[in-house]
């Protein structure tokens, strides 16, 4: 039988080669419909969904001793199940689905039950989210942060280039692509203001960045080592990490980001496997000094990954891109962090969601956020009909899209958005 990801396969279902979603992707989510509005799971296949739960029920998809496992509104109990079923179940939907096989293709009633078009569909957030570390992983970004903020000669912190730095974010306040985003309120003290004021965020923004879905647990007080970790990690979703950078500003010091990110996160609704992904591993940057014996690398942990940022301000009737980078550029990995995140005794479980850090790249237009795009505002970003933008204001859209182009395919996340609505 074919691999999953061999290029040559074709599934039944047209799917044109610009779509986010052909048979060698099959990304999980969860889903309901108005027939049926209890939240189950399923994976896109071009602009249609495949409901997995009907696929189990008639006995098409075994996960025993599992049972009932898609008919659940989140992953986590198929998460559970391993990294074995993971590759056995995805093998077994892309046998179902391809062109050549009539088990689905020519049973019209259960084509009809297991089949919709996903424009009748609404995606929820596909995980529990059991808990949430942000990271801080781009050189680039790092350095631009640092010159902003410190000066050049003074742009990295002396431990950024030893190890993956982060901190604990709110799993309660993640939310599914297209949640509308509150403004946030918080205490404000700009450098000419002797006291802090509370009020809403002036100076709101975005990062561009990939989240990690854990769909494994770990011990406490056990490390973790290369191959533990990547085996631990389900797959990837695009994540949008909101930041009040000048709540950020006054809150920040000493113990870091606390309500300036607490407010919203949002992530794509479909977590494409770390298998769809494997035919785009390559290796990251080089990384001097050379990490502690615990996070070196044997494999090459990192993916070519492009990502775009579109902003559609209130007034616009059409999105302009403002940032195209790519994953490849992450001084840590996905695997390191994780290494990293368990390297202390701290026990990872399943539904763990860890972001990325913002993804910059080393020009101008792959800057990962409006902090860098507009240098903390001395530098507004000129958009369509006379727009400008140095922060996100209300009524403005972002959304992201990113894939990995194979011959002829692509592997795709679909987009993550979310609009600012004012504060209250």
């Amino acid at each position: 039988m074919p691999h999953p990801n061999d290029p040559s396969l074709r599934s039944f279902i047209p799917v044109d080669p610009a779509s986010d979603f052909p048979i060698q992707n099959l990304p999980y989510g969860v889903f309901s419909t108005k027939a049926a509005p209890a939240p189950r799971v399923g994976v896109a296949i071009g602009d249609h969904v495949l409901d997995l739960a009907v696929l189990e029920g008639e006995g098409l998809i075994d996960l025993a001793p599992a049972f009932d496992v898609f008919a659940q509104g989140s992953l986590n109990a198929f998460m559970a199940l391993g990294p074995k079923v993971w590759s056995r179940t995805r093998a077994r939907i892309s046998e179902l689905l391809r062109h050549d096989n009539p088990q689905l293709r020519d049973n019209k009633i259960l084509r009809a039950s297991a089949l919709m078009p996903m424009a009748d569909t609404r995606l929820h957030l596909p995980i529990a989210v059991a808990g949430y570390t942000d990271f801080y992983s781009s050189k680039e970004h790092a350095t631009n942060v640092g010159v902003m903020f410190r000066g050049k000669d003074n742009a990295l912190q002396p431990n950024w280039l030893h190890m993956p730095i982060a901190y604990n974010g709110r799993a309660s306040t993640v939310v599914v692509s297209g949640t509308k985003v509150r403004r946030p309120r918080g205490q404000l003290k700009p450098p000419s203001a002797e006291v802090p004021s509370f009020g809403p965020c002036k100076r709101l923004d975005f990062e561009l960045e990939m989240g990690v879905v854990v769909g494994q647990s770990s011990v406490m007080g056990e490390m973790l080592t290369e191959k533990q970790a990547e085996a631990m990690i389900f797959g990837f979703v695009m994540l949008n990490d909101w930041s009040a950078r000048d709540i950020q500003q006054w809150e920040y010091v000493p113990l870091g980001p606390f309500q300036a990110k607490a407010f919203a996160t949002s992530i794509s609704p479909w977590i494409v496997t770390r298998e769809a992904l494997e035919p785009f591993r390559v290796q990251g940057p080089v990384q001097d000094p050379a990490p502690l014996p615990y996070l070196r690398q044997t494999e090459p942990n990192n993916y070519d990954l492009q990502l775009d940022v579109a902003l559609r301000a209130a007034q616009m009737n059409e999105a302009a891109n403002i940032c195209r980078t790519n994953f490849r550029y992450m001084y840590w990995s996905s695997v390191q962090q994780l290494v990293h995140h368990a390297s202390s005794g701290c026990a990872m479980n399943v539904g763990d969601l860890l972001g990325s850090g913002t993804i910059s790249g080393p020009d101008k237009h792959q800057r990962g956020s409006l902090l860098e795009i507009s240098w903390n505002g001395t530098e507004p970003v000129e958009l369509a009909g006379g727009v400008k933008r140095t922060f996100l204001e209300d009524g403005d859209s972002l959304s992201f899209h990113g894939w990995c182009q194979g011959d002829g395919y692509r592997v795709g996340f679909g987009e993550v958005e979310g609009t600012i609505a004012p504060a209250v």
